[in-house]
């Protein structure tokens, strides 16, 4: 009846809240490694930004930041752009395709379709384009870029050893975690990221490993990049009995003006799309309207962190928050869906920001406490993570005492555009490739339903000590297609089917034979009434069985059986628990009487 051959090993399953091993210990180990390297990748990148913003603009060999606000619009201001975008088409047609965009679609993709492999043109090439279409004025951030050659270095990493697809996960987020904490000193922001965005699950196997390489960046970066918050504020004014509503209300205004970009950015990306020249040639037109923007108002190119400290703590004028928003927000569309290469987290703390800050002109306290709420707010209901915008937001600025309002402000925007769109300004462009991603955490049914909830309990079986023939005879009765088989005690020694009456009826010859010799499996599996159905699953995978017997630990004797109909009731019931609605104490009805 069975097949002869040995099963694959199914290790059982310790039944705890979370699985860990000492795998774990060595996934730490390569994870500071990793966050060394991401740290020294972060640094190199603004570096390399810094350099060819100063000889694009300023004629001078310089390493240091540089701020386009001094830039004097002219000719150059219109040429310089498009000339990077030409140079990034180039690297991307010759080089690798994966340089185009922000960078994080592109690490989830990797993820969750590329077995966590990239290839190593792409962490010398994505840092080195990013560097050539900022340093020439265009509007991005480096967030994107280091997360994208973080990961990078941390896949690169893990090939070098003898690791599965999750652990090579592992690392790869871990030095994407490494590089946005070595960029803007937000280890606890950076960790709630990787969980939002990229982990795509939550376990003590990826969560320790990419939490130890945030906290190596965060010990290296005081040398590197200096101590304390990247934009320092004060604490939030007192806030009036009202104040948490008129959060939401600037929440829910990110979260409408979130989702209008995100449509105006792939309607930009479908205007490209029908051009009839190449892609390559595409950055080119993006780098135009830089230029072009820029001559408007320069200080809309490049990062803009300047920008961000302004309405953060300054006292900008309104006129130039106006051009700003408005300027940013055109360019940074049309060059991102022009295919070049650059971060959104920026382009988002600026244009959240500036839309904060109006808004506040008109609430209690300062604009730029509002502008923080907007960054925040912007942050997390484009991206869908409202607990990184958040806690983004006082990483950044040190402004622990803002947190509830700032939670307030970016869940407002999450639930808006969730309810607004189906995929955030991230996931789109991965659908837009064929891939469906889903971002919902929730425990597999499988993981905590006991096999003795779904088995069959009251099992037809047939005695070890029957003549063949009549078995034959029963089997074709078409009772039931398949029958477990036991022994004297009651334990199971195999599984009997119609396909084996129907063999045997064939051959001839089985007269004197009992029906355990003929189905007697060393290798059968079996269940106990304790196991978890995932246990289960993983057996039938491994072995082919369609059905397991359900023993008694103790004496091995059958209890039950459990079969592939049984295991998709599991997940009947857990669509019904989510779907059913029902009123337990209802008007005119007496839903509970005393006893």
């Amino acid at each position: 009846m069975s097949d002869s051959r040995t099963p694959a090993p199914v290790r059982p399953r310790a039944l705890a809240d979370f699985r860990a091993d000492r795998r774990l210990l060595v996934l730490v180990a390569m994870a500071l490694a990793i966050g060394l390297a991401g740290t020294v990748a972060a640094w190199g990148l603004l570096a390399l930004i810094g350099l060819v913003t100063n000889l694009a603009w300023f004629g001078r060999f310089d390493a240091g930041p540089a701020s386009l606000a001094t830039a004097t619009p002219s000719l150059w201001m219109v040429c310089l752009p498009p000339l990077g975008g030409l140079v990034i088409g180039l690297m991307a047609r010759f080089g690798s395709e994966k340089i185009r965009g922000h960078g994080i679609p592109e690490a989830i993709e990797a993820i969750l379709i590329g077995g966590s492999r990239m290839l190593p043109k792409v962490a010398v090439l994505k840092p080195v384009s990013s560097a050539i279409s900022i340093g020439t004025g265009g509007p991005f951030g480096a967030e994107g870029p280091i997360i994208m050659t973080g990961g990078a270095l941390g896949s690169l990493f893990a090939q070098f050893f003898h690791l599965s697809a999750a652990e090579r996960k592992t690392l790869l987020v871990a030095g994407a975690a490494a590089g946005m904490t070595a960029i803007f000193g937000t280890p606890v922001a950076a960790v709630l990221l990787a969980v939002e965005l990229l982990l795509f699950e939550w376990r003590p196997r990826s969560f320790i490993p990419v939490a130890a390489a945030a906290m190596t960046a965060t010990m290296l970066r005081p040398a590197l990049f200096g101590e304390g918050p990247l934009f320092p504020v004060a604490a939030d004014p007192a806030l009036p009995w009202w104040g948490l509503l008129a959060c939401a209300g600037l929440g829910i205004a990110a979260g409408l003006l979130s989702g209008f970009l995100t449509r105006l950015l792939y309607a930009c990306e479908d205007a490209f799309e029908r051009l009839p020249i190449h892609w390559m040639w595409w950055p080119v037109l993006g780098g135009l309207a830089v230029g072009l923007g820029g001559l408007i108002e320069p200080r809309a190119l490049g990062v803009g962190y300047d920008v961000i400290a302004d309405l953060l703590g300054g006292h900008p004028a309104l006129k130039a928050v106006l051009l700003i928003l408005g300027v940013k927000a055109a360019i940074w569309l049309v060059a991102l869906s022009s295919g070049t290469s650059g971060g959104v987290l920026a382009p988002l703390l600026i244009l959240g920001g500036a839309m904060g800050w109006l808004i506040g002109t008109m609430l209690p306290g300062q604009p730029g406490f509002w502008a923080l709420l907007g960054m925040a707010a912007m942050l997390g209901g484009t991206m869908r993570a409202p607990l990184t915008g958040a806690l983004f937001a006082v990483e950044l600025t040190g402004n622990l005492p803002a947190l509830p309002a700032l939670l307030t402000a970016s869940a407002a925007a999450y639930a808006v555009t969730v309810l607004l769109l189906k995929r955030s300004i991230l996931t789109e462009k991965i659908a837009r490739r064929g891939q469906h991603v889903t971002r919902e955490y929730g425990i597999d049914p499988h993981e905590f339903t006991r096999v003795a909830d779904v088995m069959v309990r009251g099992v037809d079986t047939l005695p070890g000590a029957l003549p063949v023939p009549e078995a034959v005879a029963v089997l074709e009765a078409g009772r039931h297609r398949i029958y477990p088989v036991l022994d004297e005690a009651g334990r199971p020694v195999g599984l009997v089917s119609r396909a084996d009456a129907l063999l045997w009826t064939t051959e001839g010859g089985h007269e004197g034979e009992r029906l355990d010799e003929r189905v007697s499996d060393a290798s059968l599996c079996v269940v106990h009434p304790d196991d978890v159905t995932a246990h289960a699953i993983d057996l039938m995978l491994a072995t082919g069985q369609g059905r397991l017997p359900v023993t008694d630990p103790a004496s091995g004797q059958l209890v039950g059986l459990l079969t592939r109909k049984d295991l998709l009731q599991v997940r009947a019931a857990f669509s019904r628990a989510e779907g059913e609605r029902r009123a337990y104490f209802s008007r005119g009805a007496k839903a509970v009487r005393s006893a």
